[in-house]
């Protein structure tokens, strides 16, 4: 059995991780904001995982066991707060939208000196009020727990771009169409459409992290044309994807 690290205070601090290299499980008994300024960044949970760009951060709730996941070059920037302090008022790891000045505030934040005084509490206090003012962001995969769902879900992570419909696929792991859309909505709180849609928008943001090229992501991710992606994605984040190349 993998042990959980467990280390009472999140810190706040900088870090810069390798593309591919990642973080264990571990929890903290505070609460934790997890930006990236560069790279993507995954967090995964036993209930699913949580993907962000830059224009997203991460809320981590306090006890909550998770682990880390580097795509492209990552510089990752920790908020601990304890855990009495939760403008968010959220028991779930959730993504937020992260606009110009909560960016800012965060990496002013997170960079030292570290000093108790009173300018950094002042920076502290509009931090809360961003977060507490941040939208969260629909950028969850959730984890099924149903067998069949698992043996649908692993197929298409395999190949996001299987356009099979939800009958093809059901005929492949043992259940009919009108089970699967029933344990969809029962096990994973959406969609069938929804949910694959999300996990091509998850497979995106990692090959655009590696940078390839945007027409190549769209064919990987089975939209019908480059187009087509780009709207979605403009869509779900409020961006074209060209913008996360960095090379």
């Amino acid at each position: 059995m993998t042990q959980i690290r467990h280390t009472p205070v999140a810190p706040t601090q900088v870090r810069t991780l390798a593309s591919g290299a990642g973080i264990d499980a571990h929890r903290h008994d505070d609460h934790q904001i997890v930006y990236a300024a560069r790279g993507v960044l995954a967090i995964t949970t036993d209930r699913g995982s949580w993907v962000a760009p830059a224009t997203r951060a991460i809320w981590v709730p306090a006890g909550t066991v998770h682990a880390h996941q580097a795509h492209g070059e990552l510089e990752l920037h920790l908020v601990g707060l304890p855990a009495a302090d939760n403008p968010l008022r959220l028991a779930e790891p959730s993504v937020l939208a992260v606009g110009p000045l909560l960016r800012e505030l965060i990496l002013a934040y997170t960079r030292p000196p570290h000093e108790d005084v009173p300018e950094r509490h002042r920076l502290r206090a509009v931090l809360l009020d961003q977060l507490r003012a941040a939208p969260q962001q629909p950028v969850h995969l959730p984890s099924p727990t149903d067998s069949r769902l698992r043996a649908l879900c692993a197929i298409l992570h395999a190949n996001p771009a299987d356009n099979r419909t939800l009958a093809a696929l059901g005929a492949q792991v043992g259940a009919s169409d009108r089970t699967l859309t029933r344990l969809f909505k029962a096990d994973l709180g959406m969609t069938f459409p929804q949910w694959r849609t999300q996990l091509r928008l998850y497979r995106a943001l990692v090959l655009l992290a590696e940078n390839t090229a945007v027409t190549a992501v769209a064919h990987a991710c089975g939209w019908s044309s480059t187009s087509a992606f780009i709207d979605v994605f403009r869509r779900a984040f409020g961006h074209t994807p060209g913008t996360h190349h960095t090379r």
